[in-house]
């Protein structure tokens, strides 16, 4: 392991440690907000604030838009894409997998007949999504599965994904 990879590790171990003891002695400091606010622009184009960012989205001429950013799906699968990354990272350290690297591609298939309302059979979101991870590291093959079942257990993007979140809709007018 580089002295970069135990750093990090430490680092990570140390957060993971923090939170642990800050959580037991009060169940409420684990829980976190995120929010995100935007407003539509020109075309189909989306400008946010997500947390302290500044974030666009746009969609392809072919859907509207001018192809300035990348799309509502893209950006959800780059969200599930550095989740992983994130997750491999730390669970690596907690699990004490020596990880050297983590490389992640996803893509997704989706037919837009959904979205358009075109085909009331077909979804208007993914219909599959697909992960490529590529784990590098001086572990055996064991340990690096063990550390992708955690990951695929406690990934917060990846549950998003896989499971039904409940989401609350109000309309100002």
């Amino acid at each position: 392991m580089t002295s970069t990879q135990s750093t990090r590790d430490s680092a990570l171990t140390g957060i993971i440690e923090a939170t642990a003891r800050a959580s037991e002695e009060n169940p409420e400091r684990a829980r976190v907000r995120f929010h995100a606010a935007g407003a539509g622009t020109t075309g189909v184009r989306t400008e946010m604030k997500v947390g302290r960012h500044e974030v666009v989205v746009d969609e392809p001429p072919a859907l509207g838009g001018e192809g300035a950013a990348p799309n509502p799906v893209e950006v959800a699968l780059a969200g599930l894409l550095s989740c992983q990354v994130v997750s491999y990272r730390f669970w690596a350290a907690k699990l004490g997998i020596p990880l050297t690297d983590v490389t992640v591609e996803v893509d997704g298939d989706m037919d837009v007949r959904g979205f358009f309302g075109l085909d009331d059979h077909t979804r208007p979101g993914p219909t599959e999504i697909r992960l490529a991870v590529d784990l590098r590291g001086p572990a055996p093959a064991a340990d690096y599965q063990r550390l992708k079942d955690a990951v695929d257990e406690h990934c917060p993007v990846l549950d998003l994904f896989r499971n039904t979140t409940p989401v609350r809709t109000r309309l100002g007018l």
